[in-house]
């Protein structure tokens, strides 16, 4: 089951695509995350996907707001996937043990062996204040980021 918003966000260690390790608790009392949650490099819709958040680069970081991009691709690949498409922000890899994060939010896919699209928007705290989850095959919007940023706003006054 998904985590649910106003709980608090599940820490991790996960190498990003150069090999350094990140931690989400690293981000506590410094600046809010947003934790994409993609099924795999290199798909058509996934690359539509991060390709619009590339695009749309400034929404997050007129709000000093973390975007990282997770999937169970080796960080090899996520390198890879980055220099290819030019994104410019932090993609981890969720290899070893296979989807661990993924699962410990609620959005591995058992029965395909990597996460849905799920995003989640964790203030500063560590809280998870917004999340979408989008049907299998189906994008989400750049839409949907903005109203999980305003929500973010709204937990801030």
């Amino acid at each position: 089951m998904t985590l649910a918003n106003d709980t608090t966000a599940p820490d991790f260690d996960l190498p990003n695509q150069f090999g350094e390790h990140i931690r989400l608790h690293d981000f506590r009392g410094r600046k809010p995350v947003v934790l994409v949650f993609f099924p795999l490099a290199f798909s058509s819709t996934c690359t539509t996907e991060l390709c619009d958040l590339r695009d749309n680069l400034a929404l997050f970081k007129n709000d000093e707001v973390e975007l990282i991009g997770i999937s169970v691709d080796s960080k090899a690949t996520l390198r890879a996937f980055a220099e290819a498409e030019g994104y410019d922000f932090t993609l981890l890899a969720d290899f070893w043990p296979h989807g661990d994060v993924a699962k410990d939010y609620g959005v591995f896919l058992e029965a395909k062996g990597f996460a849905t699209r799920a995003t989640f928007l964790i203030d500063i705290d560590g809280v998870i204040r917004a999340s979408f989850v989008s049907a299998p095959g189906d994008a989400r919007s750049i839409a949907e980021y903005t109203e999980a940023l305003a929500e973010l706003h709204t937990t801030r006054v």
